[in-house]
């Protein structure tokens, strides 16, 4: 009996033991595992957003991405190339997938995007073209285009004779130099002579008062301004303006913004070249989350990137005078209110 006992005693507290293992644990205290993020992460590198067309653009493809299920993280480098280098990088380690970028300098980037491409991460050249670097996808407008609409309409406004002056963008913009090609490629059909050109380093707009107002102060006075882009001609019109030659001369911009609009139906600007950038916006987000999810881009068109073919898709520029503005920008671009604002 004894032998019983002492058996049934062993058995009661394993017994006990195994119920406070399974049961008397706090469920509180157990930890759960980390949710995993499924969505698809972008990042959006901007050259800088004292540029009126940038800040549109990026909300634009913020809630085009967002509205396809993608989160996107957007950095701003103010026109600094070593703040855009250390951007990316933030975008590699925090391994992102799809970096998109509006390039200061594409030749300064290009290790970064190199580093970016060894990771598996996919990389598109928005607006700007990152050369020697086999990026999946250059899209842009046709940059040439532009260069030929602006020297079109000089031709048109001043004749197949004239002396003009050229407010050029950034020389590390790669764009700069393909618009230059357009522009050359019209004028060589004529006998317009540019007689001042000069860059503007970071499309540092007050540029444009400071080169056309050294030409005027020679006591020369040019046909027409060709202008890198609006912001470049606003300044521009400061520096005749202050000559009294405000609207007496024929100023060509690009961008389209809302400022360089109203500068043309005031009379002060003649021309601009509206790029569709609401559909230059939303098709990057969209090709972005493609990209992301697999999908093969389909495009025909490629861009020689100086070393490798790479995909390249480009939309069409317009051009905008006083004549075809609510054709073209008046309520679908900008507001009639606001375009006509100094205007009775």
């Amino acid at each position: 009996m004894v032998y019983k006992k002492i058996i049934a005693s062993i058995l009661t507290i394993a017994l006990t033991f195994t119920l406070v293992g399974c049961g008397s644990a706090d469920p509180g205290n157990v930890e759960k595992p980390a949710e995993k993020n499924d969505k698809i992460q972008i990042g959006l590198s901007i050259d800088s957003l004292l540029i009126e067309r940038w800040s549109r653009e990026r909300d634009l493809f913020v809630s085009k991405a967002q509205e396809l299920g993608a989160e996107v993280n957007v950095q701003n480098a103010n026109g600094i190339v070593e703040e855009q280098i250390k951007q990316i990088g933030y975008f590699i380690d925090k391994k992102m997938d799809v970096i998109v970028v509006i390039a200061i300098d594409d030749i300064a980037i290009k290790d970064t995007i190199a580093a970016a491409k060894k990771e598996g991460i996919k990389v598109i050249a928005y607006d700007r073209p990152i050369r020697n670097t086999n990026v999946d996808l250059y899209l842009s407008v046709d940059n040439e285009k532009v260069g030929e609409l602006m020297a079109e309409y000089i031709k048109e406004y001043i004749g197949n004779e004239g002396t003009i002056i050229q407010v050029k963008g950034s020389p590390t913009d790669y764009n700069v130099q393909m618009v230059q090609e357009g522009f050359e490629r019209i004028l060589s059909t004529t006998k317009i002579k540019v007689d001042y050109a000069k860059f503007s380093d970071g499309w540092v707009a007050e540029n444009g008062f400071a080169i056309t107002d050294e030409y005027l102060n020679m006591g020369k006075r040019p046909d027409a301004i060709m202008c890198g882009n609006d912001n470049l001609a606003a300044h521009a019109i400061r520096a005749l303006i202050e000559h009294r030659l405000g609207g007496k001369v024929c100023v060509v911009g690009q961008d389209a913004d809302l400022e360089a609009c109203q500068r043309i139906v005031e009379g002060t600007q003649y021309m601009t070249v509206y790029k569709p950038v609401e559909k230059l916006a939303i098709k990057a987000a969209e090709r972005a989350v493609d990209m992301a999810n697999g999908i093969p881009l389909g495009l025909k068109d490629t861009f020689d990137d100086g070393t490798y073919e790479v995909p390249y898709e480009k939309l069409e520029p317009i051009a905008v005078t006083k004549k075809n503005m609510d054709e073209v920008i008046t309520g679908k671009y900008h507001q009639k209110n606001e375009i006509y604002l100094n205007v009775p």
